[in-house]
């Protein structure tokens, strides 16, 4: 579903990202650890097609990135740690004006199905979203992901800066996309919510992605010093 190549990403000498490969199966969440310039969004931006890669693959669904930027970006929806809307516009018309965008057009009935599958409470999507939390805001870009039928789900830091029930709501509803066989990879700085939600976790460093395992494979203390491990290496 989300595959990268001997991904590469240099700005004259300094290598951002160095030879990545990595693959993401359906219902699977990948979450890429690391400190500050490690490469986690160097990673996210490759795979969104936003900055030229200067080596290497990047496939969604087997399409490379590049040479099929319009079949990829139908195919992924992406959370980034604020997510984009217009604060004037209700809930409801931002994930109908973003859902058309995405050549999907809702009647009222699918919207209200759509925000009670992201976890909106009744009547939340007809308030003007400059009154929502971060949470919430959140929440419509799932429910956008879910309206054009997304096979993968793209986030940087989508658990930055929400409260612990926030973060929770977010995580549990994570579960639940992966169990329809979405495939995710999420970057974050969160080793809790990592081995939370993830099914396996990558620890980035300088651009390298040295490590890599399933979360079934350790537990919270373990990867928290595995983790620390590899930032003070």
């Amino acid at each position: 579903m989300l595959e990268a190549i001997d991904l590469t990403k240099r700005y004259g000498d300094i290598v951002a990202l160095d030879q990545l490969n990595l693959k993401v199966g359906p219902g699977e969440i990948c979450c890429l650890l690391g400190a500050n310039g490690a490469g986690k969004t160097t990673t996210i931006q490759l795979f969104l097609d936003f900055i030229p890669r200067s080596g290497g693959v990047a496939r969604i669904c087997g399409h490379d990135v590049v040479e099929e930027p319009v079949k990829t970006k139908s195919l992924l929806a992406y959370i980034p740690e604020v997510v984009n809307l217009y604060g004037s516009l209700s809930g409801r018309e931002n994930l109908e004006y973003f859902s058309e965008i995405a050549g999907v057009r809702l009647a009222r009935p699918q919207s209200d199905e759509l925000g009670a599958r992201a976890g909106l409470q009744e009547g939340v999507l007809d308030r003007p979203v400059s009154s929502y939390s971060k949470g919430m805001r959140q929440k419509i870009g799932i429910a956008i992901a879910l309206a054009k039928g997304a096979r993968v789900l793209i986030m940087d830091e989508p658990l930055s800066g929400l409260d612990p029930k926030a973060a929770n709501e977010f995580s549990t509803l994570l579960k639940d996309v992966a169990a329809e066989g979405v495939a995710a990879l999420m970057a974050t700085h969160d080793v809790f919510r990592a081995k939370e939600v993830g099914s396996h976790i990558g620890i980035m460093k300088r651009g390298r992605l040295v490590d890599h395992l399933p979360t079934s494979d350790i537990d919270h203390a373990d990867l928290e010093q595995l983790y620390l491990k590899h930032m003070h290496d």
